[in-house]
């Protein structure tokens, strides 16, 4: 039998723990290629867990392409896994998404913008990463152009029509090294010190940061239960930008119809105004289509920020801009200024994940992951909070929003959360208007597995229950 040493007591499930313990076996040759593993009956026996949990490890090695199954025989070791040496022991922490906040592996993190980071498909990647450099054009390995790789462009222009309906020219793509910097060259693009800006509100404080560094005029326009309201807009109004989230407005999750998308573009015409549409997390929808974006109905006053971070891993450094025409040559120089080009290797290697079906196949088993996960989150906040919570944004994305009756998410509160080893973030620090907010958190699920975001909601029913009696 195979010998697996689970831990009852770590933030890991079962599954995830038997997964990284065969898949450790077979990097270092402990398995060898060919050989059988145990049936899922039998080792689900041995470890004394349900059998579905070890069939789910499986799948996931199966996914990686560490193991195969055969109808009728069993599950087998993959042929051509070289052993790797095991690493150093190096303290594993992360930073905050939305701030500069360490968070250690210790901490139950329902930070909204990480993704599932152990279910990437390294291999894959680090073979269309070799594949990449080796067969890179030396162009790449030098100075290279601002806009980006133009082949890169090029794939990823026929990928957003046929994921977001945008219909764009590869010269109107500019590659950035993530979404901030794309909302920073668009802001240092069009702002100036007497600029205008109207914003979501709330709204993700990073982007009011960026446009703080240019302008002190910033105008909050609060959101309802679909986003952002056209019609609270003054009507001789002349903004320079409106920075909006239509497709799943942050933090609070709402999807813009096409009747406010319209307004939208419809004011932008009148007014001017350039519409900054952040498009951070749309790929995930569970309950309904994705909603097309702004840049479909309007390709001379919308500027679309894209990104990788979540879609793969916030890590690569990866996002894009979509830039009416007569912006290219403004923002392309801009982008030059700033660090002259992003990846060029990392670049070439996405365009393969893209050609190749990768991305496509990884985010269809994201989206099932992710809608797996956010049930289980709202089956864990009504199961143990009942009627006193409320739910905002679960039909799309990576977090939701919870509202608590009688609760006030001060920072005392958020400290004894931290203390108890649960890392989230209150509504509040994304709003404009202080008070608004007080009794909502905004709890990311995309990176928690079942037993780890369970522990989560039992020391946040404790923590609140505390506050509460004293």
């Amino acid at each position: 039998m195979l010998y697996l040493s689970l831990d009852e007591n770590k933030k890991r499930s079962y599954t995830k723990q038997i997964y990284m313990e065969i898949r450790k076996k077979i990097l270092s040759g402990e398995l060898k290629s060919g050989e059988m593993l145990p049936s899922s009956r039998d080792l689900s026996n041995e470890l004394s867990v349900a059998r579905n949990t070890v069939l789910s490890a499986y799948d996931m090695l199966i996914s990686e392409g560490a193991i195969y199954s055969v109808a009728g025989s069993g599950f087998y070791v993959c042929s051509g896994i070289k052993n790797v040496p095991q690493n150093t022991f190096i303290q594993d922490q992360q930073t905050a998404s939305l701030s500069n906040q360490i968070i250690s592996n210790q901490i139950i993190n329902f930070d909204s913008g990480l993704p599932a980071l152990d279910l990437f498909p390294r291999e894959k990647w680090n073979r269309v990463v070799s594949h990449a450099f080796l067969d890179a054009p030396v162009s790449a390995l030098g100075y290279d152009h601002p806009q980006g790789r133009p082949e890169f462009r090029d794939v990823l222009c026929s990928y957003l029509k046929k994921t977001r309906g945008i219909s764009c020219t590869p010269e109107q793509i500019i590659i950035t090294t993530g979404a901030k910097q794309g909302l920073s060259l668009a802001a240092k693009c069009l702002l100036h010190s007497q600029s205008e800006v109207w914003i979501e509100n709330p709204s993700n404080a990073n982007v009011k940061n960026i446009f703080s560094y240019y302008t002190n005029n910033i105008t909050p326009f609060e959101v309802d239960h679909i986003g952002i309201q056209p019609e609270q807009f003054p009507y001789n109004g002349k903004p320079d930008l409106i920075f909006t989230t239509p497709s799943h407005q942050f933090p609070m999750g709402g999807i813009l119809p096409m009747q406010r998308k319209i307004a939208l573009i419809e004011f932008a015409q009148k007014s001017g105004a350039y519409l900054l549409e952040d498009d951070y997390d749309s790929t995930f929808t569970y309950d309904a289509l994705p909603s097309n974006s702004l840049f479909e109905l309007n390709n001379t006053h919308v500027i679309y920020v894209g990104t990788f971070s979540k879609i793969l891993f916030p890590s690569i450094r990866l996002g894009y801009l979509v830039v009416p025409v007569h912006l290219i040559s403004r923002i392309s120089e801009l982008k030059r200024l700033a660090d002259h080009h992003s990846n060029s290797i990392y670049q070439l290697a996405a365009m393969r994940f893209i050609e190749n079906g990768d991305l496509d196949r990884h985010i269809r088993r994201m989206k099932k992951e992710y809608k797996n996960r956010r049930d289980l989150l709202l089956q864990m906040l009504h199961t143990y909070f009942k009627k006193s919570v409320c739910i905002y944004g679960a039909g799309a994305g990576m977090h939701i929003v919870a509202e608590f009756d009688k609760v006030l998410f001060s920072n005392e509160l958020m400290k004894n959360l931290l203390d108890a080893d649960v890392y989230t973030v209150p509504v509040e620090h994304h709003s404009f208007t202080k008070g608004t907010h007080q009794n909502q958190i905004i709890l990311g699920y995309a990176s928690l597995g079942k037993d780890e975001m369970e522990t989560g909601i039992k020391r946040l029913k404790e923590i609140i229950e505390t506050s509460i009696m004293t």
